[in-house]
């Protein structure tokens, strides 16, 4: 067995933290300040459960990308028949579209936060900051990794601090994070919406796509060793994003919830800080917007190429797409929509969109023609289809909280 060298590890980093990003992008922040402040502590056992999912799915995205060297796209296009991959398409692309939806609400969030830019213009240097980090991926994926990997750091920095401030109950949030509870048919229409900004379908998309610029060879041995390091990659990048993701509601209910702040806005997330916890907290808050956004934005792009490419193979260029995805977003911050509202309903539809990028991969990776050794074994196959029910079932509870009127 090869032993892990330093040097080696940090060769493999990577993938991992660029899929992270969509884990703690703006529609976490809308889902998590909003649970926060309506029912504390409460919900934090979603973000922990959405956490291990988390790992468990990309994961097996990274182990499908790394055996076959294709991405889950492109399988699907070879296994499928073409009707079927439009459809795919079709639904992935709804996925992605709400996805650059909240991810640029985000970022021009942030922007009107922090410099008080008008929202239209600051909408419009959005796109232009997002195209920016897009076209330094002509340097090499490991460019953008790294850039991308700032940015988290930015956000985790932020958090920290925010922790630091608002001074949460311990004991509560520990019991919360292991005891389920849905108070009421609000909770579990956050709840739903936590859980699509937490385990997100276009990244289970580009997870496999992006491990392959690290293959070390085509053998078995060499696969294995791949996979081996890449979990080590998603272990380390899917706790720090949950670190960060608990810590939202954890400042959120510290602050907001202990005081009596029903928070339906960003802005009033904001501004609320400011007097309770000082400039340097909403300061933070408004940087860790910023960075969320124009990061997790780009991360967007590029699994909006591995979608379309692989499923449909139609390549356009990447900023006409950018423009064509920032499109809807710009016309919501034109209308004055209440950007929380839009960013907690696209988050509900991609939970929604999740259980089909999932049983994609269990269909495919229960192929030994395909995975050779590394076919799914019986266990991963049941959990993965537990986890896929799970995901159903809470959207069923979802519509029918909604259809009759409790949601």
């Amino acid at each position: 067995m090869r032993t892990i060298r330093v040097r080696d590890l940090f060769r493999y980093l990577g993938p991992a933290f660029v899929v992270s990003v969509a884990y703690i992008d703006p529609g976490n922040f809308a889902t998590n300040i909003s649970g926060g402040s309506a029912f504390g502590y409460a919900l934090l056992w979603v973000i922990l459960w959405s956490n291990m999912m988390a790992i468990f799915l990309q994961t097996m995205s990274a182990k499908l990308g790394i055996a076959t060297g294709r991405s889950l796209p492109e399988l699907c296009a070879r296994i499928f028949s073409r009707r079927t991959n439009w459809i795919f398409w079709a639904v992935a692309e709804i996925g992605a579209m709400a996805t650059d939806l909240a991810e640029f609400l985000g970022g021009t969030l942030g922007l009107y936060l922090l410099f008080r830019i008008p929202m239209i213009y600051a909408g419009l240097l959005t796109g232009l900051l997002t195209f920016f980090i897009c076209c330094i991926e002509k340097y090499g994926q490991k460019a953008i990794e790294l850039v991308i990997t700032a940015l988290v750091a930015v956000i985790g920095t932020a958090y920290l601090i925010e922790i630091f401030l608002a001074k949460p109950d311990w004991a509560q949030a520990g019991i919360r994070a292991l005891l389920p509870s849905l108070p009421n048919g609000k909770a579990v229409m956050l709840a739903v919406g936590m859980l699509g900004a937490t385990v997100m379908p276009h990244v289970i998309y580009l997870h496999s796509q992006l491990v392959q610029s690290r293959g070390g060879g085509a053998g078995d041995a060499e696969k294995r060793h791949h996979l081996k390091m890449e979990k080590i990659d998603i272990a380390v990048a899917m706790n720090v994003a949950f670190l960060v993701n608990a810590a939202m509601l954890v400042v959120s209910a510290a602050v907001f919830f202990r005081n009596g702040r029903a928070v339906d806005t960003i802005e009033q997330a904001h501004e609320s800080l400011r007097p309770l916890l000082g400039s340097l907290s909403s300061g933070a808050f408004g940087i860790a917007l910023l960075a969320s956004g124009l990061s997790s934005s780009a991360v967007g792009t590029m699994a909006g190429q591995t979608i379309m490419r692989g499923f449909v193979n139609i390549q356009i260029p990447i900023n006409l797409r950018r423009l064509l995805t920032m499109a809807p977003a710009v016309l919501i911050v034109a209308l004055g929509v209440n950007p929380m509202d839009t960013l907690i309903l696209s988050q509900v539809a991609l939970s929604f969109i999740l259980p089909l990028p999932i049983l994609q991969m269990l269909w495919i990776a229960r192929k030994k023609e395909l995975m050779g050794s590394f076919t799914n074994k019986t266990w991963v196959q049941v959990l993965g289809i537990a986890i896929a029910a799970v995901i159903i079932a809470l959207n069923a509870i979802l519509l029918f909280l909604t259809f009759t009127g409790r949601a």
